[in-house]
Protein backbone atom coordinates (compact mmCIF):
# COMPACT_ATOMS: atom_id res chain seq x y z
CA UNK A 1 0.00 0.00 0.00
CA UNK A 2 1.09 3.58 -0.50
CA UNK A 3 2.00 5.73 1.56
CA UNK A 4 -0.05 8.70 0.12
CA UNK A 5 -3.43 8.72 0.50
CA UNK A 6 -4.19 11.49 -2.00
CA UNK A 7 -1.99 12.34 -4.90
CA UNK A 8 -2.44 15.46 -7.02
CA UNK A 9 -1.21 15.80 -10.41
CA UNK A 10 -0.51 18.50 -12.76
CA UNK A 11 -3.79 19.64 -12.37
CA UNK A 12 -5.84 22.54 -13.72
CA UNK A 13 -9.33 23.74 -13.31
CA UNK A 14 -9.90 26.88 -15.77
CA UNK A 15 -13.45 28.16 -15.59
CA UNK A 16 -14.25 29.62 -19.10
CA UNK A 17 -15.32 32.85 -19.73
CA UNK A 18 -18.16 33.54 -22.43
CA UNK A 19 -19.05 36.32 -24.10
CA UNK A 20 -20.23 37.80 -27.31
CA UNK A 21 -23.41 37.59 -28.96
CA UNK A 22 -23.02 33.24 -29.33
CA UNK A 23 -22.14 33.17 -26.12
CA UNK A 24 -18.58 31.57 -27.28
CA UNK A 25 -15.34 31.14 -24.88
CA UNK A 26 -13.42 34.14 -25.42
CA UNK A 27 -10.93 33.39 -22.02
CA UNK A 28 -10.38 31.70 -18.98
CA UNK A 29 -9.86 32.02 -15.22
CA UNK A 30 -6.57 30.12 -14.30
CA UNK A 31 -7.75 29.12 -11.14
CA UNK A 32 -5.60 26.73 -10.43
CA UNK A 33 -2.75 25.81 -13.19
CA UNK A 34 -0.63 22.83 -12.99
CA UNK A 35 -0.58 22.00 -9.02
CA UNK A 36 0.98 18.65 -8.08
CA UNK A 37 0.67 17.38 -4.58
CA UNK A 38 0.54 14.35 -1.80
CA UNK A 39 -0.99 13.77 1.45
CA UNK A 40 -0.01 10.62 3.56
CA UNK A 41 -2.22 8.40 5.70
CA UNK A 42 -3.10 10.09 8.82
CA UNK A 43 -1.16 13.52 7.94
CA UNK A 44 -2.59 16.74 8.21
CA UNK A 45 -0.88 19.03 4.81
CA UNK A 46 -1.74 22.67 5.29
CA UNK A 47 -1.87 25.05 2.49
CA UNK A 48 -2.03 28.37 2.86
CA UNK A 49 -2.21 31.85 0.37
CA UNK A 50 -4.15 34.92 -0.02
CA UNK A 51 -7.92 35.25 -0.75
CA UNK A 52 -8.65 34.12 -4.81
CA UNK A 53 -5.47 32.19 -5.05
CA UNK A 54 -6.67 29.03 -5.30
CA UNK A 55 -7.34 27.28 -2.54
CA UNK A 56 -11.08 26.41 -2.29
CA UNK A 57 -10.63 25.27 -5.77
CA UNK A 58 -7.86 22.65 -5.41
CA UNK A 59 -9.98 21.37 -2.54
CA UNK A 60 -12.79 21.41 -4.50
CA UNK A 61 -11.12 19.82 -7.23
CA UNK A 62 -9.31 17.14 -4.63
CA UNK A 63 -13.52 15.81 -3.19
CA UNK A 64 -14.18 16.46 -7.31
CA UNK A 65 -17.08 19.10 -6.29
CA UNK A 66 -15.23 20.55 -10.02
CA UNK A 67 -14.08 18.08 -12.24
CA UNK A 68 -10.72 19.14 -13.33
CA UNK A 69 -9.75 20.92 -16.67
CA UNK A 70 -6.78 18.42 -16.75
CA UNK A 71 -4.67 16.80 -14.37
CA UNK A 72 -5.12 13.36 -12.64
CA UNK A 73 -6.42 13.02 -8.80
CA UNK A 74 -5.80 9.71 -7.24
CA UNK A 75 -7.41 8.75 -4.21
CA UNK A 76 -6.61 5.54 -1.98
CA UNK A 77 -4.86 3.78 -5.60
CA UNK A 78 -7.69 5.36 -7.80
CA UNK A 79 -7.64 8.00 -10.42
CA UNK A 80 -11.12 9.67 -10.02
CA UNK A 81 -10.31 12.35 -12.33
CA UNK A 82 -12.58 11.30 -14.64
CA UNK A 83 -15.03 9.60 -12.36
CA UNK A 84 -18.65 9.11 -12.90
CA UNK A 85 -21.44 9.61 -10.34
CA UNK A 86 -21.78 5.98 -9.37
CA UNK A 87 -17.93 5.58 -8.69
CA UNK A 88 -17.48 8.94 -6.79
CA UNK A 89 -20.98 8.03 -4.60
CA UNK A 90 -19.02 4.95 -3.04
CA UNK A 91 -15.71 6.66 -2.86
CA UNK A 92 -16.93 9.65 -1.19
CA UNK A 93 -17.97 7.91 1.78
CA UNK A 94 -14.18 7.85 2.19
CA UNK A 95 -13.51 11.68 1.11
CA UNK A 96 -15.75 14.09 3.39
CA UNK A 97 -15.43 18.33 2.94
CA UNK A 98 -15.83 20.74 5.82
CA UNK A 99 -17.09 24.16 4.44
CA UNK A 100 -15.62 28.07 5.64
CA UNK A 101 -19.29 29.18 6.87
CA UNK A 102 -21.30 26.46 8.61
CA UNK A 103 -24.38 29.20 8.01
CA UNK A 104 -24.25 28.52 4.75
CA UNK A 105 -23.61 25.19 4.50
CA UNK A 106 -26.23 23.95 7.18
CA UNK A 107 -29.72 23.81 5.48
CA UNK A 108 -31.75 26.17 7.71
CA UNK A 109 -35.10 24.00 6.73
CA UNK A 110 -33.59 20.49 8.11
CA UNK A 111 -33.26 19.61 11.56
CA UNK A 112 -29.75 18.25 12.61
CA UNK A 113 -31.31 15.02 12.43
CA UNK A 114 -32.44 15.24 9.13
CA UNK A 115 -29.09 16.99 8.47
CA UNK A 116 -26.55 13.87 9.22
CA UNK A 117 -29.30 11.21 8.37
CA UNK A 118 -29.10 12.47 4.90
CA UNK A 119 -25.90 10.89 4.69
CA UNK A 120 -26.64 7.62 6.02
CA UNK A 121 -29.85 7.34 3.78
CA UNK A 122 -27.67 8.33 0.66
CA UNK A 123 -25.82 5.43 1.47
CA UNK A 124 -28.43 3.08 2.36
CA UNK A 125 -27.11 2.57 5.54
CA UNK A 126 -28.91 1.27 9.02
CA UNK A 127 -32.20 1.04 10.38
CA UNK A 128 -34.13 4.66 11.25
CA UNK A 129 -33.18 3.33 14.91
CA UNK A 130 -29.10 2.93 14.25
CA UNK A 131 -29.49 6.08 12.12
CA UNK A 132 -30.71 7.92 15.59
CA UNK A 133 -28.41 5.89 17.76
CA UNK A 134 -25.44 6.95 15.36
CA UNK A 135 -26.87 10.87 14.83
CA UNK A 136 -26.52 10.98 18.74
CA UNK A 137 -23.31 9.47 19.11
CA UNK A 138 -22.03 11.57 16.55
CA UNK A 139 -23.15 14.24 18.30
CA UNK A 140 -21.27 13.63 21.80
CA UNK A 141 -18.43 13.20 19.87
CA UNK A 142 -18.04 16.37 18.40
CA UNK A 143 -19.16 18.15 22.14
CA UNK A 144 -22.96 18.69 21.51
CA UNK A 145 -25.79 17.48 23.36
CA UNK A 146 -28.49 15.27 23.07
CA UNK A 147 -31.00 17.55 23.23
CA UNK A 148 -29.33 19.37 19.86
CA UNK A 149 -30.85 16.42 17.77
CA UNK A 150 -34.12 18.06 17.32
CA UNK A 151 -33.04 21.82 17.03
CA UNK A 152 -32.08 23.82 13.54
CA UNK A 153 -28.55 24.91 12.72
CA UNK A 154 -29.99 28.53 12.78
CA UNK A 155 -30.55 28.34 17.06
CA UNK A 156 -26.59 27.29 17.25
CA UNK A 157 -23.68 29.49 17.95
CA UNK A 158 -21.09 29.66 15.06
CA UNK A 159 -18.85 27.36 16.62
CA UNK A 160 -21.88 24.89 17.56
CA UNK A 161 -22.60 25.21 13.78
CA UNK A 162 -19.31 24.12 12.84
CA UNK A 163 -19.49 21.07 15.49
CA UNK A 164 -22.80 19.96 13.31
CA UNK A 165 -20.53 20.68 10.01
CA UNK A 166 -17.86 18.16 11.48
CA UNK A 167 -20.30 15.19 12.80
CA UNK A 168 -21.93 15.47 9.24
CA UNK A 169 -18.14 14.59 7.95
CA UNK A 170 -17.47 12.39 10.09
CA UNK A 171 -20.67 10.39 9.78
CA UNK A 172 -19.66 7.75 7.45
CA UNK A 173 -15.85 7.62 8.83
CA UNK A 174 -14.07 9.11 5.66
CA UNK A 175 -10.25 8.83 5.41
CA UNK A 176 -9.50 12.17 4.22
CA UNK A 177 -11.53 15.24 4.94
CA UNK A 178 -11.04 18.60 2.96
CA UNK A 179 -11.30 21.33 5.53
CA UNK A 180 -11.78 24.72 4.10
CA UNK A 181 -11.17 27.60 6.24
CA UNK A 182 -12.87 25.50 8.91
CA UNK A 183 -12.53 28.50 11.72
CA UNK A 184 -12.20 31.35 9.83
CA UNK A 185 -15.68 32.30 10.21
CA UNK A 186 -15.65 31.61 14.58
CA UNK A 187 -14.35 33.76 17.19
CA UNK A 188 -10.83 33.45 17.90
CA UNK A 189 -11.70 31.87 21.31
CA UNK A 190 -13.81 29.15 19.58
CA UNK A 191 -11.29 28.43 17.30
CA UNK A 192 -8.82 26.79 19.08
CA UNK A 193 -11.12 24.75 20.48
CA UNK A 194 -12.71 23.48 17.32
CA UNK A 195 -9.22 23.36 15.99
CA UNK A 196 -8.66 21.01 19.08
CA UNK A 197 -11.69 18.68 18.27
CA UNK A 198 -10.29 18.11 14.96
CA UNK A 199 -6.84 16.71 16.14
CA UNK A 200 -8.45 14.70 18.50
CA UNK A 201 -10.48 12.72 16.12
CA UNK A 202 -7.77 12.70 13.80
CA UNK A 203 -5.93 10.63 16.34
CA UNK A 204 -8.83 8.57 17.61
CA UNK A 205 -10.20 7.85 13.68
CA UNK A 206 -6.66 7.76 11.77
CA UNK A 207 -8.16 10.95 9.37
CA UNK A 208 -5.97 12.82 7.29
CA UNK A 209 -6.63 16.50 6.29
CA UNK A 210 -6.38 18.74 3.29
CA UNK A 211 -6.36 22.50 6.15
CA UNK A 212 -7.14 25.02 3.76
CA UNK A 213 -6.67 28.27 5.78
CA UNK A 214 -5.26 32.08 5.23
CA UNK A 215 -3.90 32.43 8.79
CA UNK A 216 -0.58 30.72 8.76
CA UNK A 217 -0.74 30.57 13.24
CA UNK A 218 -3.47 28.29 12.76
CA UNK A 219 -1.64 26.51 9.97
CA UNK A 220 1.40 25.97 11.73
CA UNK A 221 -0.86 24.23 14.95
CA UNK A 222 -2.73 21.57 13.12
CA UNK A 223 -0.66 20.90 10.23
CA UNK A 224 2.60 18.91 9.98
CA UNK A 225 3.39 20.03 6.39
CA UNK A 226 2.67 23.30 4.83
CA UNK A 227 2.16 24.03 0.93
CA UNK A 228 2.16 27.63 -0.21
CA UNK A 229 0.13 28.59 -2.71
CA UNK A 230 0.17 31.91 -5.13
CA UNK A 231 -2.00 32.50 -8.44
CA UNK A 232 -2.81 29.28 -9.14
CA UNK A 233 0.33 27.78 -8.29
CA UNK A 234 2.20 25.60 -5.25
CA UNK A 235 5.37 28.06 -4.95
CA UNK A 236 6.81 26.07 -1.58
CA UNK A 237 6.26 22.86 0.80
CA UNK A 238 8.06 21.80 3.73
CA UNK A 239 7.27 20.56 6.68
CA UNK A 240 5.88 23.03 8.75
CA UNK A 241 8.86 23.55 11.41
CA UNK A 242 10.99 23.92 8.52
CA UNK A 243 8.56 26.71 6.63
CA UNK A 244 7.89 28.49 9.70
CA UNK A 245 11.99 28.78 10.69
CA UNK A 246 13.48 28.67 7.43
CA UNK A 247 11.23 29.88 4.69
CA UNK A 248 12.61 29.83 1.02
CA UNK A 249 10.72 31.74 -1.12
CA UNK A 250 10.06 35.54 -1.03
CA UNK A 251 5.95 35.25 -0.92
CA UNK A 252 6.38 32.86 2.06
CA UNK A 253 8.06 35.23 4.19
CA UNK A 254 5.91 37.84 3.48
CA UNK A 255 2.83 35.24 4.69
CA UNK A 256 5.03 34.34 7.80
CA UNK A 257 5.69 38.34 8.58
CA UNK A 258 2.01 39.04 8.46
CA UNK A 259 1.80 36.51 11.91
CA UNK A 260 0.81 39.11 14.34
CA UNK A 261 3.15 39.45 17.22
CA UNK A 262 1.79 38.83 20.99
CA UNK A 263 4.37 40.42 22.64
CA UNK A 264 4.14 44.47 22.16
CA UNK A 265 7.84 44.79 23.38
CA UNK A 266 9.33 42.81 20.20
CA UNK A 267 9.41 44.27 17.13
CA UNK A 268 7.79 42.33 13.89
CA UNK A 269 9.75 42.96 10.91
CA UNK A 270 6.52 43.01 8.47
CA UNK A 271 7.43 42.63 4.85
CA UNK A 272 5.08 44.72 3.18
CA UNK A 273 4.30 43.70 -0.56
CA UNK A 274 3.78 46.55 -3.38
CA UNK A 275 2.33 46.20 -6.58
CA UNK A 276 -0.76 43.75 -6.83
CA UNK A 277 -1.94 40.29 -7.41
CA UNK A 278 -1.76 39.45 -11.10
CA UNK A 279 -5.49 38.40 -12.76
CA UNK A 280 -6.16 34.80 -12.61
CA UNK A 281 -7.44 35.30 -16.51
CA UNK A 282 -4.57 36.81 -17.70
CA UNK A 283 -1.31 35.87 -15.40
CA UNK A 284 2.23 36.62 -16.00
CA UNK A 285 4.10 34.85 -18.37
CA UNK A 286 7.16 34.65 -16.13
CA UNK A 287 7.43 34.53 -12.24
CA UNK A 288 4.00 35.31 -11.14
CA UNK A 289 5.33 37.05 -7.75
CA UNK A 290 8.24 38.86 -9.51
CA UNK A 291 5.79 40.10 -11.63
CA UNK A 292 3.89 41.64 -8.75
CA UNK A 293 6.87 43.03 -7.12
CA UNK A 294 8.30 44.33 -10.32
CA UNK A 295 11.34 42.58 -9.57
CA UNK A 296 14.72 43.31 -11.82
CA UNK A 297 15.30 39.21 -12.71
CA UNK A 298 11.26 39.30 -13.86
CA UNK A 299 12.37 39.23 -17.64
CA UNK A 300 14.87 36.67 -17.89
CA UNK A 301 11.68 34.19 -16.27
CA UNK A 302 9.61 34.14 -18.88
CA UNK A 303 9.68 30.93 -20.77
CA UNK A 304 11.66 29.93 -17.93
CA UNK A 305 10.76 26.56 -15.63
CA UNK A 306 9.74 27.56 -12.73
CA UNK A 307 8.79 24.12 -11.12
CA UNK A 308 9.26 23.00 -7.89
CA UNK A 309 13.10 21.67 -6.79
CA UNK A 310 14.08 19.92 -3.91
CA UNK A 311 16.28 21.96 -2.17
CA UNK A 312 16.95 20.46 1.16
CA UNK A 313 15.36 16.69 1.76
CA UNK A 314 11.85 17.49 1.78
CA UNK A 315 11.47 20.77 1.66
CA UNK A 316 10.61 21.94 -2.11
CA UNK A 317 10.58 25.51 -3.57
CA UNK A 318 9.55 27.34 -7.17
CA UNK A 319 13.21 27.63 -9.06
CA UNK A 320 12.48 31.18 -9.69
CA UNK A 321 15.05 34.13 -9.52
CA UNK A 322 13.23 36.80 -8.18
CA UNK A 323 11.78 35.01 -5.37
CA UNK A 324 15.21 33.17 -4.06
CA UNK A 325 18.28 34.78 -2.56
CA UNK A 326 20.83 34.06 -4.57
CA UNK A 327 22.78 31.36 -2.93
CA UNK A 328 19.36 29.12 -3.03
CA UNK A 329 18.53 30.32 -6.84
CA UNK A 330 22.28 28.86 -7.88
CA UNK A 331 21.50 25.71 -5.16
CA UNK A 332 18.28 25.27 -7.25
CA UNK A 333 19.93 25.43 -10.32
CA UNK A 334 22.34 22.62 -9.28
CA UNK A 335 20.06 20.17 -8.24
CA UNK A 336 17.20 20.54 -11.09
Amino acid sequence: MSDNLLEISNLKMHFPIMGGVMLRQKGAVKAVDDVSLFIKHGETLGLVGESGCGKSTLGKCAVRLHAPTSGTINFDGQDISRAGAKTLRSTRQDLQMIFQDPAESLDPRLSVRAIIEEAFAIHKMGTRSERNQWIAELLDRVGLPKKAIDKFSFEFSGGQRQRIGIARAIALKPKLIVADEPVSALDVSVQSQVLNLMLELQRDMGLSYLFIAHDLAVVKHISDRVAVMYLGKIVEVADADTIYKDPKHAYTKALLSAIPEPDPSLKNNRVTLDGEIPSPINPPKGSAFGHRIEHKRYDETIGMDLSLVEIEKDHWVAADPCCLSDEDYKKCLTLS
